[in-house]
């Protein structure tokens, strides 16, 4: 899968995927435009991408695709803490 169509592909999962798990008495959607590629990348026939979206959710999402299975993966991951911790 090319670099374009493996963006397209993500956004549109990660839209779908945020729209069905959204609070209905919210009455908020969003649009494949909502979503952003944080991190991809490509090795032989596989992609992985890092990705969030314009929602104040703390959501981030995993996508592997497997070239050779034509199977795409997703990992849905919730941000509880962001911590920095020195070392003297």
């Amino acid at each position: 899968m090319n670099e374009k169509d493996f963006v397209k592909l993500c956004k549109k999962v990660v839209a779908d995927y945020a729209n069905r798990h959204l609070d209905k008495t919210d009455g908020k959607q969003i649009a494949e435009g909502d979503v952003f590629i944080v991190w991809m990348c490509k090795t032989l026939q596989n992609n992985k991408a890092l990705v969030s979206t314009t929602l104040f959710d703390g959501m981030y999402y995993e996508l592997t695709y497997n070239g050779d299975k034509k199977e795409l993966y997703l990992d849905a991951y919730k941000k509880w803490e962001n911590l920095c911790i020195e070392f003297k």
